[in-house]
Order: C-alpha cells, then sequence, then structure tokens
C-alpha cells in the first residue's frame, strides 16, 4: 500500500501574528497612552481608509485629553486644509463638551463611528447650523399651478 502521508508529522502552524500590532502608525498610537484601547484600535481602523483607501495626505495621530483619545489630522489632498478626525467605536458615547473641545481646535472635523465589523461612518461637524447645499442632479420645480393643471385633466 502506500506511505502515510507526510502531513501527520507536521505540527500545526502557529497562528501569524497579529500584523495590526506591529504597524508603525498603531506603535505610535500605543505610545500617546490613551487608556482606552477600543477607541486606539478604532483609530487605527480609520488611520487605513484614509491612507490606504482614501488616498489622504500627512495623516498624523494626536493625543487629546478632554476627551482622552487619538485624533486623526490629515489632508484629502496635497494644498487642502487640515482636518481633524474623531475615530469612534459605536459603542462609546460623547458628550456636547467633548465635541466643543475638538471643534475648538480650529480644523474642520470628522466624526467617524467605527462598528465592531470594521465598518467606518464619517459625519462632518460644524461649529452651529449649516445650510445644506442643494441637490445635485436634473430636477424640475414642479408649482402648485402645473400641479392642479394636472388633477384638472384628470
Amino acid at each position: 500500500m502506500s506511505e502515510p502521508s507526510d502531513r501527520a508529522g507536521l505540527s500545526e502552524k502557529p497562528a501569524p501574528p497579529n500584523w495590526i500590532l506591529h504597524h508603525p502608525a498603531y506603535q505610535q498610537m500605543k505610545d500617546l497612552e490613551v487608556e482606552d484601547s477600543a477607541q486606539v484600535h478604532a483609530a487605527f481602523l480609520v488611520y487605513m481608509d484614509l491612507t490606504e483607501v482614501r488616498q489622504w495626505k500627512d495623516v498624523s495621530c494626536v493625543k487629546s485629553t478632554e476627551p482622552d483619545v487619538v485624533l486623526l489630522e490629515g489632508r484629502k489632498k496635497e494644498g487642502s486644509p487640515v482636518q481633524t478626525v474623531l475615530p469612534l467605536p459605536v459603542h462609546q458615547s460623547l458628550s456636547h463638551r467633548s465635541i466643543r473641545r475638538v471643534l475648538d481646535r480650529g480644523f474642520p472635523m470628522l466624526l467617524c463611528a467605527v462598528a465592531s465589523d470594521s465598518t467606518l461612518v464619517y459625519q462632518r461637524m460644524t461649529d452651529g447650523l449649516v445650510t445644506p447645499d442643494p441637490p445635485a442632479g436634473p430636477f424640475q420645480d414642479v408649482g402648485r399651478r402645473q400641479h392642479r393643471k394636472r388633477r384638472q385633466q384628470h
């Protein structure tokens, strides 16, 4: 008969090390000594999205003392203004005071909610109310008179 396979003699390979823990950006975030490890992990996921997917420039991490979080700062493209991104796990709450502290840094702010499945949702935060941009697309204004004319024809 055939020889037993060599697989029986091989031991299982150990699980590969978690590459995130060895990434230089993650190490830099850990060096900021933010107490909430979930927020540091969320900040790293947002960092990777901004740098690798969205191709932001000059992305760096800074520590905020109030709230005690890792903030990201970067530019959408060369020459554009610096923006602050506040990565936050979805289970973590945030007070108005904390948002105000981040807004007072003087840069436009994005709040990024990070779900447990690594889904990221960005929300622009502003100082005060901002009127929305007009809708884009080929829309026609259907006034009341046109609506009445259609009703009368039926």
